[in-house]
């Protein structure tokens, strides 16, 4: 009787990995195994354990960091929050944190653009199916410069649409460790693909404002003043915190505070902002078929995500 799956000897078997196509793989442009302790450029040869902890129970960490015109932005505040969650699920680095800061630039430098995405993930290491966080006997490191595709103009002008996600806010301890368990940020973006929905609006039990799928949320209020949730079931944002760090220095300063936030205060807003890396900082025009002011993204929008440009030449130089 034949069967289903041929046994392969390793050679037959690295020659068939080698010719079979992955989705996306031009977007792969360089990528870093601890293990191997090198940098490649086959995007099929980018290949995870099965045993690794990170794939088959989620525990492990990652930030995805972005680099424009040679320069990776906010490098050291990304990982200043990696070793935060690092130290979360007590998680211990394969190598010491000044090294992985300088293998990020070095995967960055080897991709051949100025202009990327580079995403880095830390898991429990390789060595066994179980659950205990001891079994590996290192941990794991994996860093990967891919493709950006930045949003045109005509989609800021547009501004997005936005709804009441049925998927639940995450435990408070959870949702500010950036874990590799992105299920509920998954579900939530699959809720706003079937609804038509553009930006998910998650709330905690108490019904405040938590986070989008994989950005922060804010507002502005009637009176002008911009209004951050209090992070007690989000993520801390690298972008929104960068942000207050410019609004600061800025000689047009804009009020803010933070504060828990209704939907209601939601429904009422002057503006609705989302904020994250890949996005910078961009208009919610439409809450639940609900047009949010006059329907059009609003100037403190816009003035927040030129000063977030403009700060894009502060980053550290890829050499």
């Amino acid at each position: 009787m034949p069967t289903i799956a041929p046994i392969l000897e390793q050679s037959d078997y690295l020659k068939l990995l080698l010719e079979t196509p992955r989705p996306n793989e031009d977007k792969i442009l360089a990528f870093y195994e601890h293990r191997l302790g090198a940098i490649c450029k086959a995007p099929r040869l980018m290949l995870l354990p099965l045993d690794d902890h990170l794939a088959h129970r989620g525990d492990g960490i990652f930030e995805t960091l972005v680099y424009r015109h040679g320069r990776i932005y906010e490098l050291d505040a990304h990982l200043s929050r990696m070793q935060a969650s690092a130290t979360g699920i007590y998680l211990e680095p394969p190598c010491a944190w000044a090294k992985i800061r300088e293998l990020i630039i070095e995967v960055a430098k080897a991709s051949g653009t100025k202009d990327g995405l580079l995403r880095i993930l830390m898991g429990r290491g390789a060595g066994g199916f179980g659950i205990d966080p001891f079994e590996p006997p290192i941990s794991s490191l994996y860093i990967v410069a891919y493709h950006f595709s930045e949003h045109s103009e005509d989609w800021y002008n547009k501004g997005l649409s936005g709804f009441k996600t049925s998927i639940p806010a995450k435990q408070g301890y959870l949702a500010k460790i950036k874990n590799a368990n992105y299920l509920p940020n998954v579900l939530m973006t699959r809720e706003a693909k079937i609804k038509g929905y553009d930006i998910p609006f998650c709330y905690d039990e108490t019904g405040y404002l938590a986070e989008s799928a994989i950005a922060n949320l804010c507002l502005v209020d009637k009176t002008g003043t911009l209004i951050i949730p209090k992070f007690s079931h989000a993520l801390a944002g690298t972008t929104i915190l960068k942000l207050l760090q410019l609004i600061e220095k800025d000689n047009n300063k804009i009020p803010h505070k933070f504060k828990q936030v209704s939907e209601a205060e939601v429904r009422e807003a002057q503006e609705l902002l989302v904020l994250g890396t890949g996005i910078g900082c961009a208009s919610v025009t439409s809450y639940e078929g609900q047009q949010i002011a006059d329907g059009k993204p609003g100037k403190t929008a816009a003035y927040l995500r030129k000063l977030l440009q403009a700060d894009l030449k502060n980053g550290v130089l890829i050499k």
